[in-house]
């Protein structure tokens, strides 16, 4: 993308953006303050990309691929 595309990309586009990341952000801050990991962190890279490091912090924090454990219940 040169300059002259970025400047006629329409403003609301920019909002949305913003907007999208401003709220992953700050659920990914709430949620791992919640379960004890580094909020900071996860908040700050919430800000930076969509969506790869939710996909980051749902795979590794909130563990949404989970192990089934394997025992005899006799």
């Amino acid at each position: 993308m040169n300059s002259n595309e970025l400047s006629s990309m329409p403003i609301w586009l920019y909002v949305v953006i913003a907007f999208i990341l401003i709220c992953q952000g700050s659920w990914m801050f709430w949620d791992a303050r919640k379960r004890g990991y580094n909020a900071w962190l996860w908040g700050l890279l919430g800000l930076i990309q969509f969506p790869i490091y939710l996909i980051i912090y749902l795979i590794f924090v909130r563990k949404i691929f989970k192990r089934k454990v394997s025992g005899s219940n006799s």
